[in-house]
């Protein structure tokens, strides 16, 4: 995903949350200023893997009874919590540190690559959380204009920029678990994310050729006006 593509996209979701774009290129900037260039190369296993994007919803314990066979694991936020407890590692965690800073440490110091992701709510825990991690071990991530050490793979909650991740690396096929769209336990915001997850997830079917399954008898109701055509 390159800029120029994924800038529209970014515009809509600016004027649908009435997110201020400033705020997300000053935590980008705070970002930048506490982290190195990532080595691309440590993601060489996710190029032609079939690759599980695992989300932090509810099913997700129940997911992991019939999870797939695949190569690499790309974890949300909270999910790399359940997949610990379950055994499972995972090749990289996606997180804008809103909720387990203490996991992304462990992590970062036993050597996993976290993505990190800066936007316009997160910069205190910016400020705060990023300087306690490895940073040769941090992908630093923003939704806005990148600048150098931070790169923009597109996409906008942790779940969905795991899968934008995925296929920038070069998967091969993606599968889901964890995920939940139509969550009744989450608040209006939430919600309004969740909905863009899903038409950035159809958005990135369409580029890759693929067709995700929990998009199956989804796509239909997909408002699609914001996407580039």
């Amino acid at each position: 995903m390159d800029y120029s593509s994924w800038s529209p996209v970014y515009s809509a979701l600016l004027r649908d949350f009435g997110f201020p774009r400033a705020a997300d290129e000053t935590a980008r900037d705070e970002l930048a200023a506490r982290t190195v260039p990532f080595d691309h190369a440590r993601l060489s296993v996710l190029s032609g893997a079939r690759v599980a994007i695992v989300g932090a919803g509810p099913s997700l314990k129940a997911d992991l009874d019939d999870a797939p066979d695949v190569d690499a694991v790309l974890a949300a936020s909270t999910a790399v919590d359940v997949l610990c407890e379950a055994g499972i590692g995972v090749d990289l965690m996606v997180t804008d540190i809103d909720k387990n800073p203490e996991t992304i440490r462990t992590l970062t110091r036993e050597g996993t690559p976290v993505a990190v992701h800066a936007h316009g709510d997160n910069i205190p825990a910016i400020r705060r959380e990023v300087p306690t991690f490895e940073r040769k071990n941090v992908l630093p991530t923003t939704q806005a204009a990148p600048t150098p050490p931070v790169e923009n793979f597109g996409g906008f909650t942790d779940g969905d920029r795991a899968a934008f991740l995925a296929d920038h690396f070069g998967a091969r096929e993606l599968s889901f678990l964890g995920w939940d769209f139509d969550d009744p336990n989450v608040g209006a915001m939430k919600a309004k994310k969740l909905v863009w997850a899903e038409r950035l997830l159809y958005w990135l079917e369409l580029r890759r050729g693929e067709r995700f399954d929990i998009l199956d008898g989804r796509r239909d109701a997909i408002d699609t006006s914001a996407l580039p055509q």
